[in-house]
């Protein structure tokens, strides 16, 4: 079992926003967490990275191949952060510097993980972009964010995460900010990129259309507590919680392909 988060806890100024969360991510296994905003989906993620706001409060376990990471000292959590577990965010405008290119920033990811020195970390990087299906990746390092569409920030987020080969990926709504074509295009990415590595991965959105495409087993989250889980294909054909219901409704139909992520 690579992570099992048991009865996990998290208070914010003395607000309990994550109740009692439980779930377990086997080697290989594609799990998603979802719910609508507020739920607690990504205070889970972040809490299981350690990296909740301060002042947060965290209670209940999260073991990481057995070792317990609450309560992990900073530098050790900061160690496993790309080495073992990457994070793809939902707004990689943010999360990119403005200021350097896309291939140093894809080479830092790499060095701060690795010795290699900076010329090869360089010479990576165009590969590492290539895996990611950016087009003309010689030429495309050498540009800023700003210079790419969104879908081609988020496959540079995807590499970083991806280039020191985590065994873990946790994707934090990765696709929501994108138009439904990039959508489909980043969905078919990542699975082919956890496929390829073996990675187990742990996916958050709100959307149960994307849901189906990507994971094969669901945890759904209402006010910061688990209300229904089970395999994906369950719970969009005899969803139990009126949650879950209501995450039918509003899934989006365009991505919808029943049976899309076995």
């Amino acid at each position: 079992m690579s992570l099992e988060v048991r009865d996990l806890v998290v208070e914010i100024a003395g607000r309990r926003v994550v109740d009692g969360v439980s779930f377990d991510v086997p080697d290989g296994a594609r799990v998603g967490l979802i719910g609508e905003s507020g739920s607690g989906k990504s205070l889970t993620a972040l809490a299981v990275l350690g990296l909740l706001p301060g002042g947060a409060v965290t209670t209940g376990s999260v073991r990481w191949d057995g070792r317990e990471l609450i309560g992990l000292p900073d530098r050790e959590l900061a160690q496993l952060r790309g080495d073992d577990i990457g994070i793809v965010f939902q707004e990689p405008r943010t999360a990119l510097n403005p200021i350097r290119t896309v291939g140093r920033q894809i080479a830092e990811s790499i060095r701060i993980h690795t010795r290699m020195p900076r010329r090869d970390a360089l010479a990576r990087a165009v590969d590492e972009a290539s895996r990611v299906h950016l087009p003309d990746p010689a030429e495309i390092v050498g540009r800023y964010p700003h210079q790419l569409s969104g879908g081609q920030r988020q496959r540079v987020a995807i590499a970083m995460a991806l280039a020191s080969r985590p065994r873990l990926l946790i994707a934090d709504e990765p696709t929501t900010a994108l138009d439904v074509t990039i959508q489909a295009e980043i969905l078919l990415l990542l699975r082919a990129l956890v496929d390829t590595d073996g990675m187990s991965l742990v996916f958050i959105t709100h959307d149960l259309a994307v849901l189906s495409q990507i994971a094969t087993h669901g945890v759904v989250l209402e006010h910061g507590r688990v209300v229904e889980a089970g395999p994906v294909a369950g719970l969009l054909s005899a969803p139990r919680s009126p949650v879950t219901r209501g995450l039918l409704r509003d899934a989006t139909a365009t991505l919808w392909r029943p049976g899309g992520a076995e």
